[in-house]
């Protein structure tokens, strides 16, 4: 009876893992993606139409784990040169179930290759610059029993959560595809990947970050789900029905948005608020209501900055919708911010700790902040483009983050991105390129853009910087091709820094610089009159870093901050001085007793060890 259990196990396991589905090892992944190089890469210069309409009817079986999506795009061929061939792409291969796909011009099926995730179709006559057709589909994803690695959980019983782009085609060969880390190009005989094009690439500047097949589009969806369950897609919606047991909601946008977009469904609760005229909605699962008022108090401090600082919100909704924690993520889409159960809805905070971080605050404001950097200023497919995109969105937070908890409490947020940045660069596979020319490392463009743009406004003023960044907003929001790039964001830094800065512009953004700055001593003695007069010895080393991790010395000449803290590491003096030679004595007179002082004592540099930029302070005996 043991042996034919183990054999009937054995066989179900066999029939789930090998029938059902492919088995897949790693290698068998990374050999499809070499493949996909190896086959279509010829074709990355051919032109191709762009979606300019979206127009989608999603249906979404929770209980079957299933979903299928018909719908039309709307095609413009805006290259310039006729179309002769539309190639497709399908991230899902092989497990995406095709029941129609089709142009809407005579076309022939030239390859159909859904094991590595391509169709290509050659047009009968090819489409002139200008020309507009359709492209229908009808595509379906169903988990089909178990798989021999990783489940299918875009669609789940309860909170699912499916982006589009995961089951729709996508026009074009996508270099994101591509094998990234030269051991792994090796095992299948590639060169060494290219880096992204350069700022000032024509090609480049003609396509976005986020969607190289389509600029803004139009977009309307009409998204079903199982009764009991509410389904929520970007836009508004404009109504809803029961029709054969299902439920129906049908959202459209009123503007153009980028062509990015999620679908959602569960049983939801929903927690709503206003700020002005923009409605706040959190949907959540009933029983995770703990940090919904954060969430909706960052909803309103974001909008409240952000607005005054940058521009207006583009939209009359702002939707919070949580999803399970099989990924840990929040993610911003038009008005729509799917966020995961794991990092904000059942977050514990404790406020009365000052070594905690309040992150489901910070993530909500750093998601809202892509209303702006993404969806209302988007970057050119080229070197710094994510800078554009996540380093604006966490300086945007920071600043939220900064108004509501004070300066002091953002040095232990500051000293984590630190720790984050060197770690990563540690690891670097590549090469590490400065910030505005960072090619989606996330240690760079996320933990160096967030010590970067804080140390920006502390040099030039928060109200000079937002002043700067809100030009630079006005000049490229909703704009189509060709797109900005981080030449033009820091044009604008750039007018409003003063000459003795300048040099500090390039430091941050256009170099590697490294900082080992320290404090070698402190000493104070009381006044009569009760304050106290500090005297503080530092060291200011500079070291500049080459693309392939050469360092070399570098002159110090540079405004840095001095100060003294209490002993709760509130500034009780701090001031930028300019330092110009390796050790330096700097005088204070304080009003309350001093605990620490030294150099950058708020770790707003780049420095590699952070520990040393204060010492204690030595109160001298009296008389």
């Amino acid at each position: 009876m043991a042996a034919v259990a183990t054999l009937g196990a054995g066989g179900w396991v066999f029939w789930n893992t090998n029938v059902l589905n492919p088995y897949l090892t790693t290698h068998d992944l990374e050999r499809r993606q070499a493949e996909y190089e190896k086959r279509y890469k010829a074709h990355e210069a051919e032109p191709q139409p762009k979606i300019a309409a979206v127009k989608l009817a999603v249906d979404l079986y929770p209980s079957e784990q299933r979903v299928r999506m018909r719908g039309t795009y709307g095609l413009e061929n805006r290259s310039g040169r006729p179309v002769e061939v539309v190639h497709l792409n399908f991230l899902a291969g092989e497990a995406l179930r095709v029941h129609e796909l089709a142009l809407g011009v005579p076309a022939t099926l030239e390859v159909d290759d859904m094991a590595i995730g391509v169709r290509r179709y050659r047009l009968a006559s090819p489409l002139p610059p200008g020309a507009t057709t359709e492209l229908r589909f009808d595509l379906e994803i169903a988990q089909r029993g178990f798989r021999n690695a990783g489940a299918y959980t875009d669609v789940v019983d309860n909170g699912s959560f499916v982006n589009g782009r995961s089951v729709l085609p996508i026009l074009g060969y996508q270099d994101q595809g591509e094998l990234a880390t030269d051991r792994d190009r090796r095992k299948f005989g590639l060169a060494p990947k290219e880096r992204m094009r350069a700022r000032d690439d024509p090609e480049g500047r003609m396509r976005n970050g986020i969607a190289s097949d389509a600029d803004f589009v139009a977009f309307e969806a009409v998204v079903s789900t199982e009764e009991g369950q509410l389904a929520i897609a970007p836009g508004y919606l404009e109504r809803e029905w029961t029709e054969d047991g299902r439920r129906h909601f049908a959202y459209r946008m009123d503007a153009p948005i980028l062509d990015f977009y999620a679908f959602q469904s569960g049983r939801y609760a929903v927690r709503r608020d206003r700020w002005n005229d923009v409605a706040i909605e959190v949907w959540h699962h009933p029983g995770h209501e703990y940090n919904l008022d954060r969430m909706i108090a960052a909803t309103k401090d974001g909008l409240d900055y952000f607005t005054a600082a940058f521009g207006p919100y583009q939209h009359r909704q702002f939707r919070i919708v949580e999803f399970p924690r099989y990924r840990t993520f929040a993610q911003s889409f038009p008005n729509t911010i799917p966020y995961s159960e794991g990092i904000g809805f059942i977050a514990r905070v404790r406020d009365d700790d000052p070594e905690d971080v309040d992150y489901p605050y910070y993530v909500t404001a750093h998601e809202l902040a892509h209303q702006w950097w993404a969806h209302q200023v988007i970057g050119a497919d080229v070197q710094g483009e994510t800078m554009l995109v996540e380093s604006l969105a966490q300086y945007s937070a920071l600043m939220v983050m900064k108004r509501k908890y004070g300066e002091a409490r953002m040095q232990r947020f500051l000293r984590y991105e630190l720790e984050r940045y060197l770690i990563g660069r540690s690891t670097e596979q590549k090469k590490e390129l400065p910030l505005a020319r960072v090619e989606n490392q996330d240690y760079v463009h996320y933990r160096k853009g967030s010590l970067v743009m804080y140390a920006l406004q502390d040099y030039l003023g928060e109200a000079t910087l937002n002043r700067a960044i809100r030009a630079f907003r006005d000049e490229w929001a909703f704009r189509g091709p060709p797109y900005p790039t981080t030449l033009d964001f820091l044009k604008h830094v750039r007018a409003v820094t003063p000459p003795p800065l300048q040099d500090t512009i390039d430091d941050l953004f256009e170099s590697i610089v490294l900082w080992d700055n320290r404090a070698a001593s402190a000493t104070a003695k009381r006044l009569p009159d009760g304050r106290y007069e500090v005297t503080v010895d530092v060291v200011a080393k500079k070291r500049r870093a080459d693309e392939l991790g050469r360092e070399s010395d570098a002159p110090v000449d540079d405004w840095i901050d001095v100060g003294v803290l209490d002993d709760e590491g509130a500034p009780l003096a701090l001031t930028k001085r300019r330092i110009d030679r390796e050790t330096s004595t700097h005088a204070f007179v304080v009003d309350r007793r001093p605990a620490r002082a030294g150099i950058d004592p708020l770790n707003k540099l780049i420095d590699r060890k952070p520990k040393d930029n204060t010492v204690p302070v030595t109160i001298e005996p009296s008389g």
